[in-house]
């Protein structure tokens, strides 16, 4: 995030001492420091939620996928159970038929 170097954080320090002065530098210091962990944490909890969320959407995309998976298929099913229905029908209008036409007249 920040380039920042040994040197940088040399100059920082002696412009802190010089401006906050030496007793109340360490008070500075541990307050920077607190305020610095509590920043970290917070942006570690945003992109903790932020991936949470990334990944319901995830799941919520490819449960509306296997939906429409699931819709396809039962559509299938049931063009494949009509055709089944009519081959039975045409077999038992032939067997009718036919039966028909053995019959002595």
């Amino acid at each position: 995030m920040f380039d920042v170097g040994f040197s940088e954080l040399i100059m920082v320090g002696l412009i802190a001492l010089l401006v906050i002065g030496p007793e109340r530098l360490p008070k500075a210091a541990r307050i920077a420091g607190f305020w610095l962990g509590k920043t970290r944490t917070t942006i570690a909890n945003v992109k903790a939620e932020i991936k949470q969320e990334l990944h319901a959407e995830e799941m919520r995309q490819l449960l509306q996928q296997q939906h429409s998976i699931a819709d396809e298929l039962r559509q299938i099913a049931g063009d494949t159970q009509a055709t089944v229905d009519e081959i039975k029908t045409s077999i038992q209008n032939g067997n009718e038929n036919s039966q028909n036409d053995d019959k002595p007249v």
